[in-house]
């Protein structure tokens, strides 16, 4: 991908295209994704590595943020964009991201406010089982310049990175992400962190938790 910053927008172009249809025929009613994963003409040689985790969560972000209430992932275990890998059911990148992403980021959609860096893409939603937290979601999709965002109270930070982009493996906090010996999900525990500023690495994604926001729309 010469340009992330275009490819990830054709959500928005594709989502405006869908909206249209939906105004002329079905007005009011609302817009479900019903099945998506980077499939394109048979699949993307990326489809199963880090690389696409990048497209995966900005999408969902992106359409939360446009008011899409419900989102498909096709599939669950075949092909080379299944979450799982349809030999071992090994979870692939993308799983864990959509792991992290329902159990921190609820359904009620914040204001994240315009972007804070280039290469920098920020959502907010409501936790979806802690009353007045806010959780965020930082995707640096620059190769090479680290970011910074302030936070103005303590968080959970969940940090997800790769040794490579186009690698089946990735780490979250550091720790590799795997099943247990006996096929059970790992503990995703996040890193407390104090407020102030939060350096976001070149090639990252992170989730920001803050359970004392007391935000009153997450109630």
């Amino acid at each position: 991908m010469r340009c992330p910053k275009r490819w990830l927008a054709r959500t928005d172009a594709a989502l405006s295209t869908y909206k249209s249809l939906r105004d002329e025929l079905a007005p009011d009613k609302p817009i479900w994704l019903t099945e998506t994963a980077d499939a394109a003409c048979g699949g993307n040689r990326w489809d199963k590595t880090f690389l696409d985790t990048f497209r995966y969560l900005d999408q969902l972000g992106r359409l939360a943020r446009a008011g899409v209430q419900v989102v498909m992932h096709n599939t669950l275990a075949a092909s080379d964009y299944g979450l799982l890998d349809e030999k071992t059911f090994r979870p692939r990148p993308n799983y864990w991201g959509a792991l992290l992403w329902r159990r921190l980021m609820g359904t009620t959609v914040l204001d994240a406010g315009a972007a804070l860096a280039p290469g920098l893409h920020v959502y907010a939603h409501c936790h979806p089982s802690k009353r007045g937290a806010v959780t965020m979601l930082a995707i640096n999709i620059s190769r090479s310049a680290a970011r910074t965002i302030m936070l103005p109270l303590p968080a959970e930070r969940y940090t997800l990175r790769a040794a490579g982009l186009k690698g089946a493996t990735v780490q979250l906090n550091g720790n590799t992400l795997a099943l247990t010996d006996e096929d059970g999900l790992p503990h995703l525990a996040g890193r407390a962190i104090e407020a102030g500023a939060v350096h976001l690495a070149p090639e990252t994604i992170t989730f920001l938790a803050i359970p004392g926001a007391a935000n009153s729309a997450c109630r």
